[in-house]
């Protein structure tokens, strides 16, 4: 598969700027706000955002991560079981103010798994989504209320993001045939 590069590090650090101000924009002090990233490059840029609005509001910012293998609705139809991770959700869920964390937003499924799992923990009173990508191709009726940026892509294209803590380099690419 050939690759084209869409964003590079500094393209990433500046998108995940804006999309702190945002949240804080919508959010005000932030005090009753979580910030849940779906593993694995979802957590990690859940964590780069708790450090960020941590800095704009002046406080800290609870962060949870959620590994939602369990909830996928194709784990049945996988050539091999589920890799079950850890979900680190230390905070009281009923009642709070959400903000769900993932790198790339296609099919909505990832979505619908996450909104599951958490409500497994409790009943938050608000769930809004913040993704880096959005590629489109919606499955399910779920769209993001921060988005750091809009590709077009078609079925057949695959889009991938890299982050230092896992990949070592902050980077999106397009791939394609």
């Amino acid at each position: 598969m050939a690759r084209k590069l869409i964003l590079g590090e500094k393209d990433i650090a500046r998108i995940l700027d804006r999309l702190a101000s945002e949240v804080i924009d919508r959010h005000g002090d932030c005090k009753d706000l979580v910030l849940v990233g779906i593993e694995r490059r979802g957590a990690d840029l859940a964590r780069r955002l708790q450090k960020l609005i941590a800095e704009k509001a002046g406080h800290d910012i609870a962060l949870g991560t959620l590994d939602i293998n369990l909830y996928r609705d194709d784990w049945t139809s996988m050539e091999s079981s589920p890799h079950v991770g850890t979900s680190h959700m230390h905070f009281q869920v009923t009642g709070a103010s959400i903000v769900l964390v993932d790198d790339v937003l296609f099919s909505g499924r990832t979505v619908r798994s996450a909104l599951e799992a958490i409500l497994d923990y409790g009943r938050p009173s608000l769930v809004e989504l913040l993704v880096l990508i959005d590629r489109g191709h919606r499955e399910l009726p779920i769209q993001a209320d921060y988005t750091g940026r809009k590709i077009e892509t078609s079925n057949r294209e695959h889009v991938n993001v890299l982050v230092k803590e896992r990949d070592n380099v902050d980077e999106v690419h397009l791939l394609y045939a």
